[in-house]
């Protein structure tokens, strides 16, 4: 995430201002401009879903009912009359801009559901509440339960589920993962690549996760070979938890860059247990994943130690073995080669 600026007065504002403290300029999100813009000198007005949502994007009034087009991406949401699901809805739909701004930076696609109506995307955010969901992806169609954006409830899944890591963005970047493999990789010269380094897809789904919560987590020897215990279910979850740490890494990385984060690293012999130097210097423009790699690996040393300083745990508790990497590398190769007009 970059860091944005007031168009009139250039005082630093963030992704989910709708004003400027400084100069009371009215504000929104321009997506065609990947900005913040000042709302009257636009020619855009703001989404429907701003009280709703508090959705500071801008949108064309003759396009998606007066949504915007992050909000139009949502098919299902709490009715008007349940104040508790339209304060988790308000929080998932956050979270959701912030996915959508990625994908848009990297050059993604999301062909809504409204233009593609077997395979496009569209999201359906329900509370558990009342009724189970299950979090999940099928054919375009990601389903969020919006309790993940509850504090204490996603912490206790995250304990029962014996997670290093668990956020409402991060489950959106899984699910949406899901529906790439389907853009990026089926039907592709990549999907060769895909089974030699993740695995055969076509193993039953079903009775892989069986089998995967049928072991103790701590006997499936996941640590060598895959970013996370969940990972190791199945090739299609593999993918997807990938691809969901590739994005943390690009936007936390890019991220640092705007913000000038630098450090030379400890004085210390590091000979013996390092093979590079400790050394952050953002990354721009991560067009080579070696030097994306090297970067992150030392920038997620310094802000595990911060949290810790804080008394928190580490923000990013896992380790990127030479497997994972060499996945992290397809996914980064996959990505950065998308053309909107390729075969998918």
């Amino acid at each position: 995430m970059k860091a944005f600026a007031c168009p009139v007065c250039r005082s630093l504002v963030f992704f989910e201002n709708d004003r400027c403290f400084t100069c009371d300029t009215e504000l929104g999100y321009s997506r065609a401009d990947a900005a913040l813009v000042a709302v009257d000198r636009s020619g855009l007005t703001r989404c429907a879903n701003r009280v709703v949502a508090l959705c500071n994007w801008l949108t064309d009034p003759d396009r998606n009912g007066g949504l915007c087009d992050c909000c139009a991406l949502t098919r299902t949401r709490p009715a008007d009359d349940d104040p508790a699901g339209l304060a988790a809805f308000a929080l998932t739909e956050a979270a959701k801009r912030r996915l959508v701004y990625q994908l848009d930076h990297l050059g993604l696609p999301t062909t809504p559901r409204t233009e593609d109506p077997d395979r496009g995307l569209a999201f359906d955010l329900l509370s558990s509440e009342n009724e189970p969901v299950t979090t999940g992806h099928a054919d375009g169609v990601i389903t969020i339960d919006m309790a993940e954006g509850d504090d204490p409830h996603r912490e206790a899944l995250r304990i029962k589920l014996a997670e290093p890591y668990r956020t409402l963005l991060g489950h959106l970047r899984h699910e949406i993962g899901h529906w790439y493999w389907y853009v990026l990789i089926e039907g592709t010269p990549y999907l060769d690549r895909f089974r030699d380094l993740f695995g055969d897809e076509r193993e039953d789904y079903a009775e892989a996760l069986q089998k995967h919560y049928a072991k103790d987590p701590d006997e499936t020897g996941w640590e060598g070979t895959h970013v996370s215990n969940y990972a190791a279910s199945h090739p299609w979850e593999d993918w997807a938890e990938t691809f969901a740490h590739y994005l943390h890494i690009r936007d936390t990385s890019e991220t640092a860059a705007a913000w000038g984060l630098h450090t030379d690293g400890p004085d210390l012999d590091l000979s013996l247990s390092w093979d590079a130097q400790l050394d952050v210097d953002p990354v721009e423009e991560p067009d080579s994943f070696d030097e994306l790699a090297r970067s992150w690996i030392a920038l997620k040393m310094v802000l595990n130690q911060l949290n810790r300083s804080m008394g928190s745990d580490d923000l990013y508790p896992f380790t990127l073995t030479p497997v994972v990497l060499d996945k992290l590398r397809f996914a980064h190769v996959v990505i950065s080669s998308y053309r909107p007009d390729a075969a998918t």
